[in-house]
């Protein structure tokens, strides 16, 4: 199988600053985001999101994780009770493949009223049989249905991205 690097360490920093400033440029006036990973490496990419934007601004963020299981993602729960009511929300994950872990990963915050749901991935794919596009892009691939992107991430870091040929 063939890989190929399509993101360093300090390329995917660097998309990430970016998008935190597109973030508070998007989001005027307000006082605080919610920014909820999805787990596993989306939570990685929210909390080194969440250190540049504590970096570049006095928004207070507030972090929850969002788990469920991405194969099987009917049962959706956050690591913490919030109070979404006029919130501004942002859903993180590392990758879009088909959007369907995004899709289901916003049931529970239709629970309450936010202000606005926002999406941001760190790499988006062009193969969504779902309806979303996120709304924060750090790397946007065409891809074959053959290739597969993974995100590397070393504890609270993210390491690079690559392209597989004949994963999925």
């Amino acid at each position: 199988m063939e890989k190929k690097q399509i993101l360093t360490a300090e390329l995917a920093e660097m998309k990430l600053r970016r998008m935190a400033y597109e973030i508070l440029e998007n989001n005027p006036g307000g006082d605080s985001i919610t920014l909820a990973g999805i787990n596993g490496n989306g939570w990685v990419v929210t909390r080194q999101l969440a250190a540049i934007l504590g970096s570049i601004s006095d928004v207070r963020l507030e972090l929850v994780e969002v788990k469920m299981d991405k194969r099987n993602p009917g049962h959706v729960t956050l690591s913490q009770p919030l109070g979404l009511d006029g919130r501004v929300v942002v859903l993180i994950d590392d990758v879009t493949n088909s959007g369907r872990v995004l899709t289901y990963a916003i049931k529970p915050f239709l629970e309450g009223y936010p202000r606005t749901i926002q999406s941001l991935v760190l790499v988006e794919r062009s193969h969504k049989t779902f309806p979303i596009h996120p709304d924060f892009v750090g790397l946007s691939l065409s891809t074959t249905l053959h290739e597969h992107i993974s995100v590397d991430v070393d504890g609270e870091r993210i390491n690079g991205a690559w392209l597989e040929e004949g994963g999925q």
